[in-house]
């Protein structure tokens, strides 16, 4: 494979911002995509690849080149040259590449590294997850350090996975194959946003595990649902589309432009029952005291469930950003119950691994709220589904 200079130059950049500037590299590699307009897909996808998969083993390139993870000065050249090395790709002789051999690349040395090197996270999150997970852990993080597949869910509005899957093949030209219920998967990766059959609406990504969340609640055909942390708003489609189109979705989030683009996909998906609100004070949650017959609470969280697609995570996050979490997470039960009616149903959720995010915090609440019960909870770990690592309970609200 040949590589150009202007592409490397755009995966440094991206590299640059990314551990430089602390931005998110899911936003570095759409900019960096859109600025760039005239790469061909072929260098697309090797920039969006290559800077993932960077990020993934960042520690592990680093220990190759003698830095450890606070190290100033990083040479990002020297990293992109680590990387081709291992993709088995001739480094061109440039002298950004100096020093750099083909045989740099140590694979049978590897296998004898220390765990927390070999699959590059931080010191502090590897003993945490010890604590957590115990041997566990190992198996998880070995999952969640391969690169995700790509899932879609089938818009049932408009279209039946088995439709879609037909659709995709015949007219454009993209292998799928059927998971389960809305799910497909795509077998060869493809640009599936420009597709005609996603600009109508027929799909949207959203991992296998993601998918099961808002079944999870059971939504019913006329109900008002609250969606209390909808982001841009995966799962306040999918239970739009469970409800037929019928009833009332509220959701909500503390960011205007999340909710902007749940607004746009909603259109595109034909969807009309979904109302989104900010929550710019405390009494946008006042105003809804007692009303929702099922309130969703996918809770902000560490993410460790989702590292394959945002491997960035492991770096951005300290041992006191998980603390406040776990805080901010007790906080929004707690707060964010009131909302629903008696007889409700209530899914708290997270895309985490960790019992002190999911199951300790349940039990902490059913303490503390006696007349909620814990009906069902569901614990995804990707070491055993292969796909992200979520976790829900439902809990019901038994108070007359």
């Amino acid at each position: 494979m040949n590589i150009h200079r202007p592409v490397c130059d755009i995966i440094v950049r991206a590299l640059d911002s990314i551990f430089k500037d602390g931005m998110y590299a899911d936003k570095v590699v759409s900019f960096q995509l859109k600025t760039n307009k005239k790469l061909g897909g072929r260098d697309r996808r090797f920039v969006a690849e290559s800077v993932y998969e960077i990020v993934r083993w960042w520690r592990l390139f680093l220990f190759l080149l003698d830095h450890d993870l606070n190290s100033s000065g990083i040479n990002y050249w020297h990293v992109l040259g680590m990387y081709l090395t291992r993709e088995n790709i001739d480094l061109p002789q440039w002298r950004e590449f100096q020093g750099i051999k083909k045989t740099s690349w140590p694979q049978e040395k590897i296998k004898n590294f220390p765990f927390k090197i070999r699959e590059s996270i931080p010191d502090w999150l590897d003993e945490m997850g010890r604590v957590e997970l115990g041997d566990r852990w190992e198996s998880c993080l070995t999952i969640l350090n391969k690169q995700s597949s790509v899932i879609l869910r089938a818009n049932r509005l408009k279209i039946t996975a088995k439709e879609l899957c037909a659709r995709l093949l015949n007219e454009e030209e993209i292998e799928t194959r059927e998971l389960a219920a809305d799910a497909l998967e795509l077998i060869n990766r493809k640009n599936l946003f420009t597709s005609n059959a996603f600009q109508t609406g027929l799909f949207e990504i959203q991992d296998y595990s993601s998918q099961l969340v808002g079944p999870f609640l059971e939504p019913k055909k006329g109900e008002r649902i609250i969606d209390a942390c909808a982001g841009a708003g995966g799962k306040s489609l999918h239970m739009a589309a469970l409800m037929q189109n019928k009833g009332k979705i509220i959701s909500l989030d503390v960011h205007s432009s999340r909710l902007e683009d749940l607004r746009k996909r909603a259109s595109r998906a034909g969807v009309d029952i979904i109302e989104a609100r900010v929550i710019d004070s405390g009494k946008v949650i006042k105003r809804l005291e007692g009303v929702a017959d099922g309130l969703l609470l996918d809770v902000p969280c560490s993410g460790l469930g989702v590292l394959r697609r945002k491997p960035d995570t492991k770096w951005k996050l300290t041992k006191e950003k998980v603390e406040g979490l776990i805080n901010l997470q007790k906080e929004l039960l707690r707060d964010y119950s009131l909302m629903v009616k008696p007889g409700g149903r209530l899914v708290y959720a997270t895309c985490s691994i960790l019992p002190r995010e999911n199951k300790k915090n349940i039990s902490a609440f059913l303490k503390d709220f006696p007349h909620f019960s814990l009906e069902k909870e569901l614990s995804l770990m990707p070491d055993e589904s292969g796909y992200d690592g979520f976790y829900m309970a439902r809990l019901r609200n038994s108070r007359c």
